[in-house]
């Protein structure tokens, strides 16, 4: 498998996601069927496929969002059971940005950054503060920290979603079709905050139909259809010469 550079200090152990077997059924719904994947640290995954093909029920899994019933899901080598500490464990190094923002709109945007680092990881709120004014920065709306989510823009509400998972200093971000909830000219300002955040080393699964974002930044791209990881490779592997016909249909019908 690709694999992308790793610091010296992450040779000894650079796995930070490993799923092996994993299958999940809603029901009589057989949504995840053998999935076996591995990230290294640093890696940099976008995940695309058909509506439906499990992209979105496999990161939710990787910080137990939802429960696999088969299978081996381990997260910066802890493995994730029902074991209540070890979903903590594993969600205090995964962070998570969804479709839609999920802010709380009764509280400033600096209100909704310091919220878990002082009642989670007990940060002083001038800690918090501090460390929220700094993402806000890197994500470039420090001017929107004491507005309330209703007066900013989809996009803007997006990147302080972003900064919010950042506050709690993940090894790991998750993103769930972060853009599909924007208006087109908004996509743009989200991505290029993705983008930034690549540079900097972070390991990042993206689930998008985004595919300019998944040629500039992926180290790998995983094909999904009908649960099953059909395909992973590199970028210029995949756009160019995909290995499946079912991977082949899907960019057929997404590039134009």
């Amino acid at each position: 498998m690709l694999t992308a550079q790793n610091t010296p200090e992450l040779m000894a152990d650079p796995m930070a996601i490993r799923m092996v077997g994993v299958n999940k059924w809603f029901g009589a719904l057989h949504v995840l069927r053998d999935v076996n994947l591995e990230i290294t640290r640093g890696q940099k995954l976008v995940i695309c496929g058909p509506s439906g093909s499990g992209k979105s029920t496999m990161i939710r899994c990787i910080n137990g969002l939802e429960a696999h019933q088969e299978g081996t899901i381990v997260v910066e080598g802890t493995e994730l059971t029902e074991d209540l500490k070890k979903v903590n464990e594993i969600r205090r190094n995964v962070g998570m940005v969804f479709q839609h923002f999920n802010l709380f709109p009764h509280l400033t945007v600096l209100e909704n950054l310091t919220l878990a680092p002082v009642w989670v990881k007990k940060l002083s709120r001038r800690d918090a503060e501090e460390i929220a004014m700094h993402y806000l920065s890197k994500v470039r709306i420090p001017e929107q920290a004491n507005k309330y989510p209703g007066q900013l823009s989809g996009g803007q509400q997006q990147r302080v979603a972003i900064a919010r998972s950042l506050c709690m200093s993940p090894r790991i971000m998750l993103f769930d079709e972060p853009t599909s909830a924007l208006d087109p000219e908004m996509v743009k300002e989200v991505l290029d905050t993705m983008i930034s955040l690549a540079t900097d080393g972070m390991t990042m699964l993206c689930v998008t139909h985004e595919m300019g974002f998944a040629r500039q930044v992926a180290d790998l791209v995983v094909f999904m259809d009908h649960g099953q990881v059909v395909e992973v490779s590199g970028p210029e592997a995949f756009f160019g010469s995909p290995k499946h016909e079912r991977a082949k249909l899907f960019l057929s019908q997404i590039l134009h």
